[in-house]
């Protein structure tokens, strides 16, 4: 009975916001199980780079600034579980304004390894402290997170200060006091694991659809988010962020990065249902030192649906000189 009703109510939790529920199902039909492993033959057809770290290997990309430009490098960081492909028109975007830009995969997610690790703060932070030093990149660097990289963004300065220059977050996680019950749910031993195993792709496709306020990019999204499911490890990675990654409870690091010397951008969207819009003036009381925008007409990935204006507010941002 339990397993029944489990399953019934994190079903309710999948069901799309403005699609309708069978173009999901379909999606899910089509969704890959885990039967693959990561390998150099899985990774061989990958777009950009590797590089070896000491808990697994990592897929990213690097472009390099002009001859001549001087500027900190800008590392994108993505959220929970869609990977860097995300960032994709922005990277080409600050690239294009003359910046030196780095995007990767988190552990679990895309083209980087599943380590058989715990999935939290120290990780993430791990791991972007390594791709640093691996890739020589000049410190301080200016960090852009969004969801779940916003609270990876913010850890990582708690804990480096000197090594991050400018802070921008969109959307970011890390800051809602309260579990949802979904979160409850798959924190319990045992259930979670079956709650994931039969179903939690599913609500993952459908959470998608979720980030944005109109859903018409999903088709051209959807496929590569697809594909990383396809690799063992992938779910197992998703429940471990769950249950002990930046997700929630953050109020603190925040609290200590707003006492920082540092400049801050904050771009929300105002129709963000993932990470409501609602969250952001507690935010702002942790930051004080924010620049603050709200963005009409955005959801939960404002960056691809207002890309001009992202794009202008990210690059004004970072190339304005250090006052």
């Amino acid at each position: 009975m339990l397993r029944h009703r489990s399953l019934e109510w994190l079903n309710t939790q999948g069901r799309l916001h403005g699609v309708e529920q069978e173009s999901a199902s379909a999606n899910y039909r089509r969704s890959p199980r885990e039967h693959r492993r990561l390998d150099e033959a899985a990774r061989a057809a990958a777009p950009g780079e590797f590089v070896t770290l000491a808990e697994g290997k990592t897929h990213y990309k690097l472009a390099q600034a002009p001859p001549g430009m001087h500027r900190s490098t800008v590392i994108l960081i993505h959220g929970f579980s869609v990977p860097s492909f995300i960032w994709n028109p922005t990277f080409d975007s600050l690239a294009e304004a003359g910046f030196a830009v780095l995007s990767y995969d988190l552990f679990g997610r895309g083209y980087s390894d599943r380590p058989a690790v715990r999935y939290d703060l120290d990780l993430f932070g791990r791991q972007l402290d390594a791709l640093i030093t691996t890739l020589d990149l000049a410190v301080p660097i200016d960090l852009v997170g969004l969801s779940m990289g916003g609270a990876i963004a913010i850890g990582f300065a708690d804990r480096h200060p000197h090594k991050v220059r400018r802070l921008a977050l969109l959307d970011p996680a890390g800051f809602a006091a309260q579990l949802p019950r979904i979160v409850r749910v798959l924190r319990v031993p045992f259930l979670g694991e079956l709650l994931m195993a039969t179903v939690g792709k599913r609500v993952l496709v459908s959470g998608l659809v979720r980030d944005f306020r109109a859903p018409e990019m999903l088709p051209e999204l959807a496929p590569q988010y697809l594909a990383q499911m396809q690799y063992r490890g992938f779910t197992r990675a998703l429940l471990s962020t769950v249950r002990h990654g930046p997700l929630f409870g953050m109020q603190d690091v925040y609290q200590r990065v707003g006492r920082h010397d540092r400049l801050v951008l904050l771009i929300w969207g105002r129709e963000d249902t993932v990470v409501p819009f609602s969250l952001s003036e507690a935010v702002r009381d942790a930051l004080p030192q924010a620049a603050f925008h709200g963005i009409e007409a955005a959801g939960h990935a404002p960056h691809l649906e207002r890309p001009q204006l992202i794009n202008r507010l990210l690059i004004d941002f970072l190339a304005a000189d250090d006052k």
